[in-house]
């Protein structure tokens, strides 16, 4: 499994992209495979205050439902609004077509504190 290098991560998980001071956040392949047949996504509404460490909404899969986790501090720009009708889209491109939301990063302090691609790999004893 290749774990994207532009972005970091979190040990619950989730992805974490930032360009300029927008960061986009999902989960990885490997938490999407873990979960089997993602069902619904519940995601904040725009304008939403996300913080470091808290959650910002939930995942449900046939399996469980699971938190997800916020790496940054910000304001939620945009949700992606596609995963309403196909949470399926997170279990079938994790990294790209299922991003969840865009943050507008008011401490980029934050972002750096995250995994990197290599810590988050050896966490997964790859």
């Amino acid at each position: 499994m290749g774990v994207p290098t532009d972005r970091r991560y979190l040990p619950s998980h989730e992805w974490h992209k930032l360009e300029g001071n927008i960061c986009t956040i999902g989960i990885t392949k490997f938490a999407a495979d873990e979960l089997t047949d993602i069902t619904y996504v519940s995601l904040p509404a725009v304008g939403t205050e996300v913080k470091a460490g808290k959650p910002f909404g939930e995942i449900e899969s046939v399996k469980a439902t699971s938190d997800l986790v916020c790496g940054v501090t910000g304001v939620v720009t945009e949700v992606n609004k596609k995963l309403s009708d196909a949470p399926e889209l997170v279990n079938n491109d994790s990294f790209s077509q299922g991003w969840m939301i865009k943050v507008k990063v008011s401490d980029p302090g934050t972002f750096e504190k995250l995994m990197t691609a290599q810590a988050y790999e050896a966490q997964l004893g790859h």
